[in-house]
Order: C-alpha cells, then sequence, then structure tokens
C-alpha cells in the first residue's frame, strides 16, 4: 500500500481508493463506522461484482442448455427453473449488502433451480468473506448434504453419481476456502491499522508523560531556588522596615544583598522560562549547582546574616555523582532557607558525610530560636518536595523536631 496513509480521522487512503474492497476502507475509516453510514461500491466493487454478475449468467445458460436437452421435464418446470435462475443472477448485485440472507436463500432455491447455481456458489464465497466461519460452516453444512440429494434427483448425464458428488464437496470446499483466506487477509490488515493506531497512541502519551515529568522537575528546581533568593529578599526587607535607623553600612549591606538576590532570581526564572517555552532543556545555560558548591551556599547566607557552620567530611568530594551531589546541594539550601524563615538568628550546622559504597549523608540543624518568630508565608511543600527528590536519588530523608526544641533534616544518599 505504497502511498497511503491511515490517519486518526476522514479519508483513511488519499489514493488509489478504486483499488481497494469498499469493505475494508469502511472498516479503516473511524468516521464511517461511527456515523454507521453503509460503504460506497469503489471502481473495484463494480468490477468484481459485474464479474460475478456475468459468471452467474453463464453458469445460467449451462444449466439452461442442460434443461432443454432433458426431454423427462414438462416446459412449464423448465420456464419456472429459468426465472428463478434469472432472479438469481439479478440478486448477485446484493451480496455485499445481504451476505448472510442471499447464502441461505439460494440453499433451497439452488436445490429446486439448475440456473441458479452459480449463484449458490458466489454467494457462498461472499458469506465466506464478510461473515465468521460459523455461518459459513452451517450454510456449507447443509448444501453438502443435499448435494446427494440433488444429483439423486437430478443426475448429470456425462459423470457418475459419485464423481459429481465429490467434484461438488471439493468445489464447496475450495470456494469456503477461497472464502476465509480473503478474510484473513483483510482482518490481518485491520489488525496492523490497530496495532498501529495504539502505538501512536502510547507514543504520545509517552510523550506527553515525558513532558509532564519534565516540567514537574522544573517546578521542582523553580521552588529550590527561588525559595531560597526570595526568603533573602523577605529577610533583609523586612529587617530595612522594622529598623529604620539602622547604621548605614548595615543598610547598604542588606540593599546589596536584596540586589543581588533580585538579580540571580530574575536569571534563575528567565532560564526556567526559557525552558518551558522551548519545551526541552538548555545545555548552554549556567551549570546545575553540585556539592562543590556548598562552599559558595554558605558563604552567601553569611553574608545574608545567617551563622551558619558547614562540616564536610567526604571522602574523595570530586567522585560524587553529579546527581547526588546535584540532590545533596538542593537539600542543604531547602533546609537553609526553612531554617532563615522559621529559626532567624540561631546558628545552623550542614554537615555532609560518607564516601563511595558508604553513601551520602545531609544534616541540617538548627536549634530553637529565642523568643517569638514573625510568620513568614510559604506554600509548605518544600520538605514534600525534597522527600520526593531524595527518593527519587535512591535515598531516603527525615526530618523532625531535634531533642533540644531544635529541627532537624537528615538524608541518606547512595553513592555506589
Amino acid at each position: 500500500m505504497t502511498g497511503d496513509k491511515v490517519a486518526q480521522s476522514g479519508p483513511v487512503f488519499t489514493g488509489r481508493r478504486w483499488f481497494f474492497p469498499s469493505a475494508l476502507l469502511h472498516a479503516l475509516d473511524p468516521d464511517a463506522t461511527r456515523s454507521g453510514r453503509r460503504p460506497r461500491r469503489t471502481a473495484r466493487d463494480w468490477v468484481v461484482d459485474f464479474a460475478c454478475f456475468l459468471l452467474a449468467v453463464l453458469v445460467g445458460l449451462l444449466g439452461a442448455e442442460t434443461l432443454s436437452n432433458n426431454h423427462d421435464l414438462s416446459p412449464g418446470l423448465v420456464a419456472a427453473d429459468q426465472v428463478l435462475g434469472a432472479l438469481s443472477c439479478a440478486a448477485v448485485w446484493l451480496r455485499r449488502r445481504r451476505p448472510l440472507g442471499l447464502a441461505v436463500a439460494m440453499v433451497p432455491v439452488s436445490f429446486v433451480s439448475e440456473t441458479s447455481g452459480g449463484v449458490a456458489v458466489i454467494a457462498l464465497f461472499t458469506l465466506a468473506v464478510h461473515r465468521p466461519f460459523r455461518y459459513v460452516a452451517w450454510v456449507a453444512g447443509v448444501e453438502t448434504l443435499l448435494v446427494p440429494l440433488y444429483f439423486w434427483w437430478r443426475p448429470d448425464p456425462d459423470l457418475p453419481y459419485l464423481a459429481t458428488i465429490v467434484l461438488f464437496v471439493v468445489l464447496t470446499v475450495a470456494v469456503v476456502g477461497w472464502g476465509m483466506f480473503v478474510r484473513s487477509k483483510r482482518q490481518l490488515m485491520l489488525s496492523l491499522r490497530d496495532r498501529a493506531r495504539r502505538a501512536e497512541t502510547e507514543a504520545r502519551l509517552r510523550a506527553e508523560q515525558a513532558q509532564r515529568l519534565a516540567r514537574e522537575a522544573i517546578a521542582r528546581e523553580m521552588h529550590d531556588v527561588l525559595a531560597h533568593r526570595l526568603t533573602l529578599l523577605s529577610v533583609h526587607a523586612g529587617a530595612l522596615e522594622f529598623r529604620p535607623d539602622a547604621p548605614r553600612e548595615e543598610v547598604a549591606r542588606a540593599a546589596g544583598v536584596i540586589r543581588e538576590s533580585a538579580h540571580e532570581a530574575l536569571q534563575d526564572l528567565r532560564e526556567i522560562i526559557g525552558v518551558l517555552r522551548a519545551g526541552e532543556s538548555d545545555d548552554t545555560g549556567r551549570p546545575q549547582p553540585t556539592l562543590a558548591a556548598l562552599d559558595g551556599l554558605a558563604v552567601e547566607s553569611r553574608e545574608a546574616g545567617m551563622k551558619v557552620t558547614l562540616e564536610q567530611r567526604v571522602t574523595d568530594p570530586a567522585a560524587v555523582p553529579a546527581s547526588v551531589g546535584r540532590t545533596a546541594y538542593r537539600i542543604a539550601q531547602e533546609g537553609l532557607t526553612n531554617a532563615r524563615k522559621h529559626a532567624p538568628g540561631t546558628e545552623v550546622t550542614v554537615s555532609v558525610t560518607g564516601g563511595p559504597g558508604e553513601g551520602l549523608t545531609v544534616t541540617v540543624r538548627n536549634p530553637a530560636p529565642d523568643g517569638d518568630v514573625p510568620h513568614v508565608p510559604g506554600a509548605g511543600q518544600g520538605l514534600i518536595g525534597l522527600t520526593e527528590r531524595a527518593t527519587l536519588a535512591g535515598g531516603t530523608l527525615e526530618h523532625g523536631p531535634a531533642p533540644d526544641g531544635g529541627f532537624e533534616v537528615r538524608a541518606r544518599l547512595p553513592w555506589r
């Protein structure tokens, strides 16, 4: 079927439609199947139907000649036989719309009319093409059982009785086999069409799922990055609001942190939006932070006024896998952000330990704050996102109050 296209809707074949059966085109066209309209004959159908009609007429003429040579039959019976034969030949044009009805009707008609024998064979073939085997078996079985009785009633003058029966049984089996072969080819084509549609649907679903997962990953990155930057903005803006009489140096330092954090937040947001617009990752953007960036994170937090103690006891830090290091960095970043929100002024300890084969442990711990802490708005999804990130990396994450009243986040990540 070179040059033909299968589509989800509309015409399935864009060229050479005349070459295919209308029943096959109808089955391949989902719109036609849903609408319930009848298939229209193609040029091939007209040629085949006309050939079947000519074959039925030819067989009928041979049968009529045989009847004319049989002097034992009355002229009335011969005329009735020929009328039934003519009507049967005309019914050939209904074989596509009523295959079962025509085949069933031809069983008694062909038994009493010798000129209808060709139509009976054509009807049996059509039934084998368009209907399941159980219908074909019943009709063919009844016809086979009637063959001995028919030739006992009307013996063939040129062939012995047994040879005639064997010949017609073989003809019936051949016609049924040929029709079933044509039907199996069409069923194979339909099954390939369905398999192709399922493959296209599955590919589309996989693409949508991949896109959804990518967007979820981008959303997690957006939360991890922007929450850290915006928390710095919130803390220093609050300090400027509640201490307008602060020394000029502190005001300048806070304004510098706000400016730098806003710049970094806009840069990160610009990259994330660029990824969403492009629909794929941008490898030319800034590199993702890994374990080596923890020192810079601690320095940035100290510049923002936090008390941060960073403890790194990692065997061969350069050998840490990039995905594990990136997860460790995000956990530390989110832990510092939460500590800055809920325990301002306390000393936060970030500890990273481990080595190849034993895994990597990241701990962020802060003591209880002194006095009441003003409420800082947030989505409350940070720890949930960290737990999911650690799980995706093959590790675990635990968080909760510490015995001294503080808060601790502990993650264990695999390092094979």
